[in-house]
């Protein structure tokens, strides 16, 4: 055993000295770390409230759910999901992912298969709150086709819908025949009334007219189903971009650049991201003069483009997209003093002729631009070093593209083949390719 006075000694040596300087912080160190132990319990409790209370307001499935049981039991709606929605109880709202309380989204489960559900509902402010008041607003949406409407009326009707959003197209007839055969749930070679109400009232959402425009186009989530104005997608994976999305009541207190340091740290490796990249190229050359004309990317935000598993770009909300007829018939008229008045969506922006007071109807900048804005921060880290000259040269190029479209149609081309080839060169003959 070790002599007393040994360890005496020991005990003195490394615990007094630390004792007294202890002692003489303690209440100032009492003080502080109290303080901020209140600080964090009262920002845990804040973050708490604004999650519960976002979640709250964005999140009314419920709601959605309810009405298009309602409309089904009535007959007055018919889908090729509603028996699974409202008796089989098969197809069920999961997970929200609403960022607008009109717009409900809900990842789910159907046929065991990842889907995402999508359903509009009335404005909260509009309404008194009880159940019958939002069943009577959403009756609006189911008004038309009225009864009596024949086929041929009902043609005629999707004809004059199609071509005053879509343009003047020689294909409008075929779109017309895959809304009909889409619109025959039962197959029976017929339209009832209530499978035409529940088409009409789906046309009317922008997203659903481009799915099934683009039904084809690889880069597009595939239709699976609907149920009067709810219909059913394919789910993708990653649903943006950028994993990390910091919530709004957040953002003021997490710096820009930490947030996007973090991005980049959670990103794929940069030839998948390359891989992701040409899809969404490939997704801007689809969109440029398709089957049924050219569209307009208004919003190229990366919380809109996502990818799947294998890397394949998919778009996962085709909101912010528009047809160019649309845009052209927003614009056309419209009274401005400066180009900002000229601006359908976000960022889809003509100029204003000051001498007239009003907006041009082409859109000076191209999808293309919009698009290489986006991929100067998600293309450029992590580069290899021997491609990144010439990487942030052509996307540079890129970015400055402006003019009217029908003026520069074949450096649009150029350009976005260039940005494509030299990528694909860089990963093909590779597991990434």
């Amino acid at each position: 055993m070790m002599p007393r006075a040994l360890r005496r000694l020991i005990h003195l040596a490394l615990f007094c000295p630390l004792s007294k300087g202890l002692q003489s912080r303690l209440p100032a160190i009492k003080v502080k770390y109290l303080l901020l132990a209140w600080l964090g319990i009262l920002i845990a409790s804040w973050v708490l409230y604004m999650q519960y209370a976002s979640y709250a307001e964005l999140c009314r499935g419920h709601v959605c759910h309810m009405v298009i049981c309602d409309h089904y039991r009535r007959g007055i709606i018919s889908g090729s999901s509603c028996k699974a929605l409202c008796d089989q109880r098969t197809l069920n709202l999961q997970r929200c992912m609403s960022t607008s309380s009109t717009h409900q989204v809900y990842s789910g489960l159907w046929k065991e298969r990842p889907v995402v559900i999508k359903c509009g509902i009335e404005d909260p402010v509009k309404t008194d709150g009880a159940p019958d008041s939002v069943l009577r607003q959403e009756m609006t949406l189911f008004d038309k086709p009225t009864r009596g409407t024949s086929m041929d009326e009902f043609k005629e009707m999707l004809h004059g819908f199609l071509k005053a959003n879509l343009g003047e197209q020689p294909s409008l007839n075929t779109l017309v025949d895959r809304v009909i055969a889409l619109a025959d749930v039962n197959q029976d070679g017929k339209v009832s009334l209530a499978e035409a109400k529940s088409i009409w009232a789906l046309l009317q959402i922008n997203e659903f007219l481009l799915m099934v425009a683009l039904q084809e186009k690889e880069h597009t989530p595939k239709l699976l189903g609907f149920c009067g104005d709810l219909y059913v997608t394919e789910r993708v994976g990653h649903s943006s971009l950028y994993r990390l999305e910091v919530p709004h009541y957040l953002q003021a207190l997490v710096p820009e650049t930490l947030s996007a340091s973090l991005n980049h740290w959670l990103a794929p490796a940069w030839p998948r991201r390359a891989r992701i990249t040409i899809g969404l190229l490939e997704f801007v050359e689809e969109v440029f003069h398709g089957s049924y004309g050219s569209f307009l990317i208004c919003d190229a935000s990366p919380h809109h483009v996502g990818y799947n598993s294998k890397y394949d770009c998919k778009m996962a909300n085709l909101r912010s997209v528009a047809s160019e007829a649309v845009v052209r018939g927003f614009l056309r008229g419209r009274r401005c003093e400066t180009n900002a008045d000229c601006t359908y969506g976000r960022d889809c922006t003509a100029t204003c002729d000051r001498l007239v007071k009003q907006c041009n109807t082409e859109v000076v900048q191209p999808n293309l631009a919009k698009v290489c804005v986006l991929l100067q921060d998600f293309l450029l880290f992590g580069a290899p070093s021997d491609l990144r000259g010439d990487l942030e040269k052509q996307l540079r190029t890129c970015v400055t593209l402006s003019g009217l479209a029908s003026q520069m149609e074949v450096h649009h081309s150029l350009v976005l083949n260039n940005l494509k080839t030299l990528l694909w060169k860089k990963i093909s003959n590779t597991q990434y390719s």
